[in-house]
């Protein structure tokens, strides 16, 4: 009897386990890497435009600076940021619903705890 328990507990620990494990997944796919390394491009370029001799340029005191913020503030974060797979409704509430339930487990736990 105590064994079948154990196994029971066991497999159910393992379920719980391969459930958790199946939301991990690595965020960044290679169109990520792809929009980050044109960020990168682009703030090199813009580097390179700053690093030209004259100081009263057109290139260095507008482009690069416009070029350096375009990569620093924007390409880079968007490459970050995008998500190239699309999620649909049946996991945004599976989501939802998991964090109610964590929210709840959370809650009971501080309810328990005893304050002095």
């Amino acid at each position: 009897m105590a064994k079948s328990k154990q196994h029971n507990v066991q497999s159910l620990k393992s379920k719980k386990q391969k459930k958790e494990l199946s939301h991990l997944h690595f965020a960044m796919t290679a169109k990520n890497y792809m929009i980050i390394g044109a960020g990168i491009l682009v703030i090199i370029i813009g580097y390179v435009l700053m690093s030209e001799n004259s100081v009263d340029g057109f290139m260095p005191t507008v482009v690069a600076p416009i070029l350096l913020i375009l990569g620093y503030c924007v390409i880079v974060p968007v490459g970050i940021l995008f998500n190239d797979r699309g999620v649909t409704e049946s996991e945004t509430e599976e989501i939802k619903t998991e964090t109610k339930a964590n929210i709840q487990n959370v809650s009971s736990v501080s309810s328990n705890i005893k304050t002095s």
